[in-house]
């Protein structure tokens, strides 16, 4: 827990603090489930966390993934539930393995990872790969049934897509996630104005979404930051070498 809590801001913290509050206002006010609930607070821990650089994401996600595959199969949604339950969930685990390689301590004791920034081939294969995915997806989610199969499918094929760029550590997942969450926003309040459950989820994904622009200005400064760390260390053993 220690090592959760070090290197916070006071910004993280307060952010962190506003939106567990409006889950739990909401998700009593408009009587939603203990599992709404605690899917939506361990979702927002996880992503604040992910912003960080930090491993101990992959905690609270195991937990989260798991909650939120149950409800949207319950709720219908079942490229989100497919998702969750059978790539996020699993890859919680892949990702703590792939993080825990490429880890990196600064002077203030704070361990982040190594942070990445994709070229411009690596962006032409991403986007192609969205498009002809999420049509395919989309066709194959509405010959099953699932409701509102179209965003649905874009929603899951963008996920899967900024997932792995979250698990190589490309700064760039964050612009992927900003897409997702708006998709995932419009689903979730689709579901809200029909039957007015999942509110919890839907403030969430709200959460989700603010976290994702702040997420995109904090790993490209850890960029910055560890690329500059990474020319220091070389500039000193360069001298060293010198002497």
């Amino acid at each position: 827990m220690k090592n959760i809590l070090k290197g916070w801001s006071t910004f993280e913290i307060t952010w962190l603090v506003v939106f567990a509050s409006i889950i739990l206002y909401t998700g009593i006010a408009f009587n939603d489930t203990w599992i709404g609930m605690t899917a939506s607070l361990t979702g927002v821990i996880c992503v604040v966390l992910v912003s960080q650089g930090k491993i101990s994401n992959y905690f609270f996600g195991v937990i989260n993934t798991a909650l939120y595959a149950y409800i949207s199969f319950k709720t219908g949604l079942f490229g989100e539930s497919m998702l969750n339950a059978f790539f996020y969930l699993p890859i919680q685990f892949i990702g703590f393995y792939l993080w825990s390689k490429n880890m990196n301590k600064d002077k203030l004791g704070v361990s982040t990872v190594w942070v990445k920034k994709l070229d411009k081939m690596g962006w032409l294969y991403v986007v192609l790969t969205v498009v002809a995915v999420g049509i395919s997806y989309g066709f194959f989610l509405d010959a099953i049934g699932s409701k509102q199969a179209g965003l649905d499918g874009f929603a899951v094929v963008l996920s899967i897509t900024a997932q792995l760029l979250m698990l190589k550590r490309y700064a760039e997942q964050w612009l992927l996630w900003i897409v997702v969450n708006v998709l995932t926003i419009a689903l979730w309040l689709n579901v809200f104005m029909h039957d007015g459950n999942s509110v919890t989820i839907l403030v969430m994904w709200i959460a989700y979404l603010f976290n994702s622009v702040y997420g995109l200005i904090k790993w490209n400064k850890l960029a910055k930051k560890q690329e500059r760390e990474i020319n220091e260390s070389v500039y000193n053993q360069s001298n060293v070498l010198k002497g």
